[in-house]
Formats: C-alpha cells, structure tokens, sequence
C-alpha cells in the first residue's frame, strides 16, 4: 500500500497531491491518516474535490470542474474552425455560429439566462438576490486569428463560467449580491472586416452605425454577415445595444498575458494595471529611382537607406527615451519615466517600388505602431520621431510623408477592482499550492483587449495567465492545465470576497 501513489490509494482518485499538501498543513497528519483508514470510501467525495480547511474557513478546490472540465472545454472550442489544418474564426463564420452556440449551452449548464444580440454576443446572465442592482460583467472574445491558439479569448470565457458551475452547485450563485453577466464577444480581432472590437464597442455605445456597412474581402457587410445568421440589425437598433452605464458595477476579464513576464518570474497569474495606448503611422518615402549600377553613391536619393535610418533611430528612440526627448514643454520628467517602463515600437511592414534587385527603390513604404501606457509620452514620442525623421529626409534629399492610420488612448484599470482581482489571484494560488512566496506582480498590456472598449462603460480590471513562452496568435500558445485552474480559481475568489 505505501508504493502507492496517495492519489490512487483505493483504486480512485482522491486528491491532486498538491493539495494533499495543503490539507496536511490544515491537520495533524496522525488526525488525516486516522481518518484516511477509519472512513469509508464514500465519505471522500470533498476529498476527491480537493478538501482545504485554513484557520476555520473550509474551501472546496474543485479540480474536476474548474481544472479538468474547463482544459476539456477549451480543447473542445479548439477544435471548431472554419479551417481543417489550423484554427480560424471569424465573425459570423460557421465556425463562430457553432462556438457560440456551444458556449450558450455551457452557460445554459451552470443556470444562466441566455441570448444572442443584434451584433451576435453570446450572453448568459444570474440576477443574484437583487437583480435591480449593478451588474458584474465578465468577458471575452469568441473569435480567432488566423491560425490561432486556442486559449486567446476563450480562456476568460470557460474560467467565468466554471467558476459560476461551482457556485451553482454549492448553492451560492443565487446569493450574489449583484447580478453578473459573461459575454462572448463576437469579435475582437478584426480579422474579417479590419474592425476590431465590434462585439464589445457595440455593447459600450461606442461601435458607430457606419460599421454596419464595412465589407470583407468578398464584399459582405457585417449588416449582411448578420442577416445570413438571421440576425437583423440596423441602425436604430445598434444603437439600442449598448448598455445603461447606471446599470453596470464594472468588469473583470481573464486573458493570456501574451507575454513572456509571467513565466520569467515564475507565477501563473498576474494583475493588470493598465492598457497600452497605440498609434500605427503608414510612412513613405520617396526618392530617385535609378540604375543600381550606373548612379554614383555621392548622387543618389535613395529611399531605402533613408527609411533604414528611421527604423533605426526609432528603436534608438524606443529603447532609451529619456536620450531623445526634450523637457521643452513637449515632455515633463515623469513622462519619460513612464515611458521606460512602458514604451514599445515596432515596424512590421516595408516594400519598395519596384522591388528589383538591379533598381534605386523609387519608394519605399513602412509601418511604425508605438504603444506606451502614458498617452502624453507616446505623442510626444511621436513629435520627436517625426521631427528627426524629416530632418534625416532633407539631409538625404528625399521625401517623407506620415500618414496616421489609427489611434487609441491607454486604458487604466481601476485600482479597486485591481486590488480585488490580485487579492483573488493570491488567495486562488494558496489555495492550490498552500505556500506563495511572493506578491502577485502588476502587469502592463501591451496588447489590446475588449475591456479597452468597455472602459467607456464602466471601470474595468484584468487579470493575466502566465502562456508558454509568451507565444500567442499561434498554435503554439499554450497554458498549463494548472495554470487554468488557478484562473478559474482566481474568478472563484473574485465572486466570493467581492459580491457573496
């Protein structure tokens, strides 16, 4: 009988050793064994469930729901594409009809009032003992990139709904305080249309009545792509989705960190303290076209070498802010700091014109997006870049022109429900591994979610999951099994400190 593994002691399974650990730090280990040997094996069903009992509160782990059943389901929602050799759904494709359809009956499972709106959001929602209270709203995306991971998006959608599983069968989910909300949103990505967030901007009033009539590649309006899902929605009733701001408390949303932070130091989970703010310029540069092998260098106007001296100054830029930038009124002191702290660059597109290996580029064209949580300091990023920039364009005798494609300001998440959420993420992991050494570390977002376009609704806070080598939008993101049942823990510890 000793050779055997505890967990298999009498033939089934009776506790994830992790947390025989945590039970024996609650017991006498003689009072544990006694009971071990004196107890008939029907009387461990919350030993099976992962027993904890710490200074007179008794918690129930749950592993078969909050770990197991939630890794099956995310599998599950993995294997429902629109492509046979990689993972892809888009909004309003077949495939995200049926994960949506899916999710709805997952969240019909835990006793949820269900329903699809006019921009195709999959809602479930528990009015708790006072539905005319705020509501609690917790979310993410449905959607996919293309050949996409399977944990982006929908990780905080299983993790909400398994922590609500477990509230409803304990008995507890109609004693919450406030009613809560989880969303599907129905796109995020903006993969089809080149529109993110239009399930959540939709919901925020923030969406405008001229997305309807945005077109795909093939020529199919997100109106249409609605209507051939029999969902008919128009301007007017656009406008009726969004949600009454005196009718929301907040919003909480679990995601992959989609970086390489978490794993680094070691933890599973991570508070999220603010939302990157980002600008995408289109920069092109023009100069002489000419013959690669007849134009002197002392004569040439080369546009390629010009746009190679702006990447580079960019990430001089990017890389050691406080170098470049003036405390002339275009930046203060605690600007800076922010920025190096926060500040990313990146130039992920350049052609040339006309791309032949014999020929002076006559043009060459590439983008820039800057993120940095301290909307100042990425303006005045901006300023300093596109002030060197032109100077380096005169000093070479070619043409520069800056074209801004997009702008969206940083998020701040609220520091209240920040607070909450890594008080949550500390009680979830001592639940599960009995010891934490250290604090649960506050992150920023590089990345753009949906609680960006919720944020004109209601205060938000966010809560990261640490992801293999901080590989996302691939099929190589992945999340340990337990790093899933400490998320879904965490939202567990969320609802019971914050609203039961």
């Amino acid at each position: 009988m000793a050779s055997l593994p505890f967990h298999t002691f009498l033939g089934q399974t009776i506790l994830n050793p992790r947390a025989l650990i945590i039970i024996r730090k609650g017991l006498p280990s003689f009072c544990f064994f006694v009971v071990l040997l004196l107890t008939p094996s029907c009387a461990f069903s919350h030993i099976r469930q992962g027993f904890e009992e710490d200074k007179g509160r008794k918690y129930d782990l749950f592993p078969e729901i909050l770990m197991e059943e939630a890794v099956a389901r995310l599998n599950e929602l993995g294997e429902v594409s629109d492509a046979d050799e990689y993972l892809q759904r888009t909004f309003q494709s077949p495939a995200s009809i049926k994960a949506g359809n899916l999710i709805r009956l997952w969240m019909e499972d835990v006793g949820l009032k269900t329903w699809v709106d006019k921009m195709g959001n999959v809602h479930g929602r528990t009015e708790g003992i006072n539905p005319s209270e705020k509501a609690l709203l917790i979310g993410s995306h449905l959607d996919t990139v293309i050949d996409a991971g399977k944990f982006d998006g929908s990780l905080g959608i299983v993790c909400a709904l398994s922590a609500l599983k477990v509230l409803n069968m304990t008995n507890r989910m109609g004693r919450l305080r406030r009613p809560v909300e989880i969303i599907a949103f129905s796109d995020e990505e903006g993969v089809r249309f080149q529109s993110t967030f239009l399930g959540s901007a939709a919901i925020a009033g923030v969406l405008p009545a001229s997305a309807l009539h945005v077109h795909d590649k093939s020529g199919v309006t997100v109106q249409d792509a609605l209507r051939e899902n029999s969902i008919e929605t128009t301007e007017e009733n656009l406008l009726e989705l969004k949600y009454d701001p005196e009718s929301v408390w907040g919003y909480i949303e679990v995601h992959i960190e989609q970086g390489p932070v978490l794993e680094t130091i070691g933890l599973p989970l991570g508070s999220v303290k603010g939302i990157a703010g980002q600008t995408r310029l289109k920069v092109t540069v023009r100069g002489s076209q000419g013959h690669a092998g007849t134009v002197p260098m002392n004569m040439r106007q080369d546009p390629m070498v010009a746009a190679a001296e702006i990447i580079v100054l960019l990430e001089g830029l990017c890389k050691q802010p406080e170098q470049y930038l003036s405390y002339d009124g275009e930046c203060r002191a605690s600007e800076v700091q922010s920025l190096s702290g926060s500040l990313v660059c990146t130039v992920g597109e350049i052609s040339s014109w006309p791309s032949a290996s014999n020929v002076i580029p006559g043009q060459v064209t590439f983008t820039v997006d800057v993120r940095a949580i301290d909307d100042m300091g990425r303006e005045a990023v901006l300023y300093e870049l596109s002030k060197r920039m032109r100077q380096i364009c005169d000093r070479r005798s070619v043409f520069c022109k800056i074209d801004r494609k997009h702008d969206a300001n940083a998020v701040v998440c609220d520091k209240e429900l920040s607070s909450q959420l890594s008080s949550a993420a500390y009680a979830a992991l001592q639940r599960i591994k009995g010891e934490v050494a250290i604090d649960v570390p506050a992150l920023m977002s590089g990345a753009g979610h949906d609680a960006m376009a919720i944020s004109h609704l209601t205060k938000v806070g966010m809560l990261f999951v640490r992801c293999r080598g901080g590989i996302s939008h691939s099929p190589a993101e992945h999340v340990l099994d337990d790093d899933v049942w400490a998320s879904s823990t965490a939202v567990l510890a969320f609802l019971e400190t914050a609203l039961l």
